[in-house]
């Protein structure tokens, strides 16, 4: 497990480009047979992809980084699988899950094991982590059924839905709040006008895009803004006193994650744009 240590915000200041992508961007989330993950002291959260290929993958601890028996001895999860059809078997029992569907799995949760339903084309499942103060019942979340809200307006290019899976008024949780947000043909901002939430750190996930298209996530201060250029399955962790808006040459879609003090969902300060520097 790679671990990841925040720059405070005086140092991204003077990082320079490569230096920024190693501090917050996840290059290769998804290698086909294998878990890939990442933790990161931005309220510890933990950052993975699956992609299971002839065999089932297993979600196991780490004993240097978790000191933990098993995963999900003290943690939650949330897995979206953004690939084709696949299943995850948690402590024996079967999800089966199309593209989009959400998982979120139980603290004291044993066993998690993730399966795709065709080798050819494999399930890719995306899993954020974080610490859990009890127990929520595991449950599966279909995406045709996740609260929608849409938002936006053709002529800002930001009509965008939000599809809300873990939340106060959708499954329940101890910390984590997850979804993911899909843009209209034609529009390219998301996020806009950006905000701040120092309550929580947030994870963004980009996925749905063509491969020559990129996406300019913008963070950093308010007055002080940098831009990360991602593409395809790539992650950026956000902390909590950055701005997280972004803008694509083409239709994408991302997941975003957040965990922190609180799981209220408009709790963010907005920053005016004329504002932005």
């Amino acid at each position: 497990m790679e671990i990841r240590y925040s720059p405070n915000p005086e140092s991204v200041r003077r990082l320079t480009t490569e230096e920024l992508r190693k501090a917050f961007v996840i290059e290769e989330l998804f290698i086909p047979g294998k878990i890939t993950m990442l933790y990161s002291d931005a309220d510890r959260v933990i950052i993975g992809g699956c992609v299971p290929t002839n065999a089932p993958l297993q979600l196991l601890a780490t004993k240097k980084e978790m000191s933990a028996e098993y995963f999900c001895e003290r943690r939650e999860v949330g897995i979206i699988n953004i690939g084709s059809k696949g299943s995850i078997s948690v402590d024996g029992k079967i999800f089966t899950m199309e593209t989009k569907d959400l998982l979120y799995i139980s603290r004291g949760s044993k066993e998690v094991l993730m399966n795709s339903a065709q080798i050819e084309k494999p399930a890719q499942f995306y899993l954020i982590s974080y610490p859990a103060h009890k127990e929520y019942p595991t449950r599966l979340a279909k995406f045709a059924n996740a609260e929608q809200q849409p938002l936006g307006n053709q002529n800002e290019a930001n009509v965008r839905t939000i599809y809300k899976y873990i939340h106060l008024n959708g499954i329940q949780s101890c910390q984590l709040v997850m979804g993911l947000t899909e843009l209209a043909e034609g529009s390219v901002w998301n996020s806009m006008p950006p905000h701040t939430h120092n309550r929580r750190s947030e994870i963004y996930m980009y996925f749905n895009m063509q491969p020559n298209s990129v996406v300019f996530h913008f963070m950093g201060e308010p007055t002080q803004s940098r831009n990360l250029l991602v593409h395809n399955g790539q992650a950026v962790i956000s902390p909590s006193w950055s701005i997280h808006c972004g803008a694509g040459t083409g239709k994408y879609s991302f997941v975003w994650a957040m965990g922190g003090e609180n799981q209220e969902f408009s709790d963010m300060d907005v920053v005016e744009k004329t504002m932005l520097r």
